[in-house]
């Protein structure tokens, strides 16, 4: 293996997470023990950054700041939704390549780190076949992140312990507070999370119970067709022996046809889907209209991704060592996989990072299987729950200012351009 010197550049896309940037930190730490790495550079928002060749010095940054990302939401770099689409924008997506590639050139980027899921992973495996058809030699590494856990061939991806830990612990909260509350009439409220195709997120808050009676009563995936008349028969059994119901909901839920219950089909996001305009509040239209029953819905929207305040020590500690990994790993001169959680044991819970390669993760979707969830489809079961547990395990504490957190905001000094502007 030849030795690969030259430059650093590393990004983030994509919703972010409580602990996206631990993994950028394990990138930058990790690549200061190697002296083939040049300087550092981060890409501001994403590959829509570094097609604008904008770009700052990560090396310009202070030791702690660097460490206090570890404990800091957000996407410290800046993040985007864009997506080189060869197939429904060919001449565009063939543009764009080439402009990052003067990128590349112009600034001797060796080394190419981008932290994101599935749109982020086929950017990377994208990039890195276009290196080898040019013959320039850069190695490329994807860094697993999304709450929504569906990346495939990772146990597990960074940022979803400590999402679903934050909303347990919300629903045990909101639930404790309906409880408090509910009469003979009965009380009913829908927590909406995130997760449009897949139900991970839905389905880790069935760690709040403690008790058969404990809430979450309900839970509603993506992967199970919603059957209104059994929906609504469980809500009524659930409020006959409990006074009240606690819902959760996967933002993607879907009617029998496949159709998402609260799709906006008028507009459309950045990657052309309909745009949910809210799962829980049309579960609580059918609840009142059907069965009379007072119910409320709460959307933890934003807030469940990033609340790095509780978020999970071991979903901190492996967003670091994925950063780590993809750094060592593209020193050893890989390229064109993305780092990947490997569960060893479960009690006790141990791990180790591998890789896996990039064309076999890019574009492709993890589902829940159908064995975790209940015969019914309203909660998940046991295979679940010993899969999930071990990944809210542990807090961290944040440094904090004047009773609140303390989060860095880095400098961001601006690399020298060197290309004319994009056009």
């Amino acid at each position: 293996m030849s030795l690969l010197e030259g430059n650093l550049l590393v990004a983030q896309s994509g919703g972010p997470t409580a602990v996206i940037n631990a993994s950028v930190a394990g990138v930058i730490q990790e690549a200061g023990k190697h002296t083939q790495i040049g300087e550092i550079y981060a890409g501001r928002n994403g590959i829509l950054g570094i097609l604008d060749e904008d770009l700052f010095d990560l090396n310009e940054e202070m030791a702690r700041s660097i460490e206090a990302l570890k404990h800091t939401p957000a996407a410290a770099l800046g993040t985007c939704r864009y997506k080189i689409n060869f197939k429904q924008a060919p001449e565009q997506a063939a543009k764009d390549m080439g402009r990052l590639f003067e990128v590349f050139q112009a600034h001797d980027i060796r080394f190419f780190f981008y932290a994101g899921g599935n749109d982020s992973q086929d950017t990377s495996h994208k990039i890195h076949e276009e290196a080898v058809r040019r013959g320039y030699e850069m190695r490329v590494i994807g860094v697993p992140k999304t709450i929504d856990n569906d990346l495939p061939h990772t146990d597990h991806t960074p940022g979803y312990g400590s999402v679903i830990k934050y909303n347990a612990v919300s629903t045990m909260e909101v639930g404790a507070d309906v409880g408090s509350m509910a009469t003979d009439d009965g009380a009913c409220c829908v927590l909406e999370v995130m997760g449009r195709s897949a139900g991970w997120i839905a389905a880790g808050t069935v760690l709040a119970k403690r008790a058969p009676s404990d809430p979450p009563h309900i839970i509603l995936f993506p992967e199970i067709p919603f059957q209104e008349d059994a929906f609504l028969d469980r809500v009524k059994q659930v409020v006959a022996e409990n006074k009240y119901c606690i819902i959760v909901v996967g933002e993607g839920l879907k009617n029998e046809s496949g159709e998402e219950i609260a799709a906006d089909k008028g507009r459309l996001d950045a990657f052309g889907h309909p745009v949910l305009s809210g799962a829980a509040h049309r579960l609580a239209e059918i609840i009142q209209g059907r069965i009379n029953l007072k119910t409320r819905t709460v959307k933890f929207g934003y807030a469940q991704r990033a609340a790095a305040h509780y978020a999970s020590t071991t979903d901190m500690d492996e967003a670091v060592a994925c950063g780590n990994a993809a750094v060592r790993a593209a020193i050893e001169g890989k390229s064109g996989y993305m780092v990947k959680i490997v569960r060893t044991g479960n009690v006790p819970y141990t791990w180790k990072t591998d890789l896996h390669p990039l064309a076999e993760i890019a574009n492709v979707e993890h589902f829940i299987p159908r064995d975790w969830i209940e015969e019914d489809g309203f909660l998940p079961n046991q295979k679940f729950i010993e899969y999930a547990r071990p990944l809210i395990k542990g807090d961290n504490p944040v440094p904090t200012l004047g009773g609140l957190p303390n989060f860095v905001q880095l400098k961001k000094v601006p690399v020298e351009k060197k290309l004319p502007t994009r056009q």
